[in-house]
């Protein structure tokens, strides 16, 4: 009988892939294995039984790599598992941005209603019409199990793809692969569905940002720290990009001196 300890809520269709060789045991030293999401690990004291470490993800950057390898404990992870969750959301982002859906529903909120807002919205309507993703330059900033999904799908679409690879992947096939700089500059959607690591990490900087497009939108959908936040902030601020969306922060939960919480109710950023 092995002993597992969750230290985020995982979901039921994959804990009910454990047969009756395992326990939940809520304290984490008692555990022969440790499942994991988000949760950081590099502060945390292993117990003595503990023989691996799964994370229902694809990064590992939350767990401490070299001291699992110093005391034999195996890490697993899971690539690919939420590509088309992310993906879905990508595509979201686009979508709201390029046509500024949230602008649109703001300006409605924001309405005083007078009997007449047919009239007055034909009118105004050209403010929020935005731009379609048909003939569009899609920049993939990683081509992963994710990257290649939301690829995919803006394909289908009738956007152009192309993508950077930070380690320098062979090329894949079906999709060009650029420099980064060539991207940035070409790029009028750019997705980061890049892992964190030492060629990623702080990449888009207040220079990658002022290589793009006035029109550009960004969407970081990836991990936080290959984002500097004071750089994006103040590119949204000032118009170098039209719009961001992020699903990812550099530290989680949201800090209160986080500058993107100065823009937050901007429809510039998602």
């Amino acid at each position: 009988m092995y002993k597992y300890h969750c230290l985020n809520p995982i979901s039921p269709v994959g804990m009910g892939q454990l047969d009756a060789n395992y326990e939940n045991t809520e304290n984490a030293a008692d555990a022969d294995v440790i499942l994991v999401r988000s949760a950081k690990m590099h502060e945390m004291e292993f117990g003595e039984n503990l023989k691996a470490i799964a994370r229902a993800g694809a990064g590992v950057n939350n767990i401490p790599l070299d001291r699992c390898a110093e005391e034999g404990i195996v890490v697993f992870n899971t690539p690919g598992a939420n590509a088309n969750g992310v993906k879905e959301l990508v595509i979201a982002g686009m979508l709201l941005a390029a046509r500024d859906i949230v602008g649109g529903i703001n300006w409605v909120k924001g309405y005083d209603e007078d009997g007449d807002i047919a009239k007055v919205a034909e009118k105004k309507k050209k403010a929020f019409a935005g731009t379609e993703l048909k003939g569009k330059k899609l920049g993939v900033i990683g081509l992963g199990a994710i990257g290649r999904k939301v690829a995919d799908i803006a394909k289908a679409f009738g956007a152009h793809v192309i993508y950077y690879s930070a380690s320098g992947r062979p090329v894949q096939e079906g999709y060009e692969q650029v420099d980064l700089n060539t991207l940035l500059r070409t790029s009028d959607v750019i997705s980061v569905h890049a892992p964190l690591n030492e060629y990623t990490e702080n990449l888009m900087d207040k220079a990658a940002f002022a290589k793009m497009k006035r029109s550009a939108i960004f969407l970081n959908l990836g991990r936080g720290p290959i984002v500097v936040e004071e750089d994006l902030a103040e590119a949204l601020k000032q118009g170098t990009i039209a719009a961001a969306g992020v699903d990812v922060l550099r530290t989680e939960p949201i800090q209160p001196d986080n500058p993107l919480l100065a823009i937050k109710d901007s429809h510039k950023l998602l």
